[in-house]
């Protein structure tokens, strides 16, 4: 029977933050069920590694984009449609 492997050891890193920073940190992990403010911290910077095109701006718009949708501030396609009058049909520019 093979040895299982043992986790990687884990190095503490301390930083340097804002209260209100912190406080702010310490909602988010907690909204969106990370179990500790680590867990969530090293998820945040791993995705930072992985997908580093992904910029503020980027997380801006999502943020705004969650929001939207939270305050039911967004619609549907068939809404839209039927706000500009546009139908099903194919247009001739589409064939």
């Amino acid at each position: 029977m093979a040895e299982a492997e043992s986790p990687p050891e884990k190095t503490t890193v301390n930083i340097r933050m804002t209260e209100t920073f912190l406080e702010d940190v310490d909602a988010t992990w907690e909204e969106y069920g990370f179990n500790s403010r680590s867990e969530f911290i090293r998820a945040v910077l791993r995705d930072a590694l992985k997908h580093p095109e992904f910029n503020r701006a980027d997380l801006k718009a999502m943020l705004a984009s969650e929001a939207e949708i939270r305050e039911g501030r967004t619609h549907n396609s068939d809404d839209v449609k039927a706000e500009y009058g546009l139908d099903e049909t194919v247009r001739s520019s589409d064939e």
